[in-house]
C-alpha cells in the first residue's frame, strides 16, 4: 500500500535515475549506500547521547530513550549492512567522518541538555523522513519491496521525530539556529554520501 509523502515533500521533485546502461543498478546503490550512511549515524548520535545522560542521576528516562532509538536504528544498520553485502555495494568513504560527525553531535547536544538532544533527534529525523518520502515516491513502482521496507523504516523515523517534540524539542535554547544548522548538516551528508 503505497504511503502518501508528508506535506512538506510534495513540492520538491523526486530524483531520477540517471540515464544510460545500468542506470537503474547505479541509483539503487546510490540508494542503499546513503540509507546505510544514515543510519549508521544515527546509530552514532544516539549511542553519544545514551553515554553523556547514562548513569547522572534524574538522567534515567532519557538515557533509556536514546538507547531504544539506538536499538531501532541499528536494526535499519543491520539491514542496509545486509543489502550492501549481498549487492556488492560499497559504502560511503565518508564513513569514518560521519562516526566522528555523529557523536560529536549527539555529546554535544546532550551537555547543552535534554531539551536540546531532543531537538537534534527532531531535526535529524525531519531530514531522514523527507529523504526517505523522496525515495518511496521514486521507488514505488520500480522496486516495491525495497520501497515497503523504507516506509516501514520511515514510519519508525516520524515515531522518534514526534516522541523529540513531545519532550520540548522546541523548547532547547537556540533551538531555530540548532534546528537549522543540523539540517543543513544533514542534507549535506546525503548529497555526499550518494556520491561518494
Amino acid at each position: 500500500m503505497p504511503v502518501p509523502p508528508a506535506p512538506e515533500s510534495a513540492a520538491r521533485p523526486t530524483p531520477l535515475p540517471r540515464p544510460g546502461r545500468g542506470a537503474s543498478r547505479r541509483r539503487r546503490a546510490e540508494i542503499l549506500r546513503v540509507d546505510h550512511a544514515g543510519e549508521y549515524a544515527a546509530v552514532h548520535i544516539y549511542r553519544a547521547q545514551k553515554a553523556v545522560f547514562e548513569g547522572r542521576a534524574g538522567k534515567e528516562a532519557i538515557a533509556s530513550d536514546m538507547g531504544e532509538m539506538r536499538e531501532q536504528e541499528a536494526v535499519h544498520l543491520a539491514r542496509f549492512d545486509a543489502l550492501l553485502n549481498a549487492e556488492r555495494v560499497r559504502p560511503t568513504v565518508m564513513t569514518p567522518v560521519w562516526r566522528l560527525a555523529a557523536l560529536g553531535l549527539g555529546a554535544g547536544t546532550a551537555l547543552l541538555g535534554e531539551k536540546a538532544a531532543h531537538a537534534c533527534t527532531e531535526a535529524v529525523e525531519s531530514v531522514i523522513e523527507e529523504h526517505y518520502a523522496d525515495q518511496i515516491a521514486e521507488l514505488q513502482d520500480r522496486d516495491p519491496a525495497l520501497a515497503a521496507e523504507l516506509t516501514k523504516f520511515r514510519d519508525e523515523e516520524l515515531a522518534h521525530h514526534d516522541h523529540a517534540v513531545e519532550r520540548g524539542s522546541r523548547d532547547a535554547p537556540g533551538y531555530g539556529l540548532l534546528s537549522a544548522v543540523i539540517k543543513a548538516g544533514c542534507r549535506a551528508a546525503i548529497k555526499i554520501s550518494e556520491r561518494v
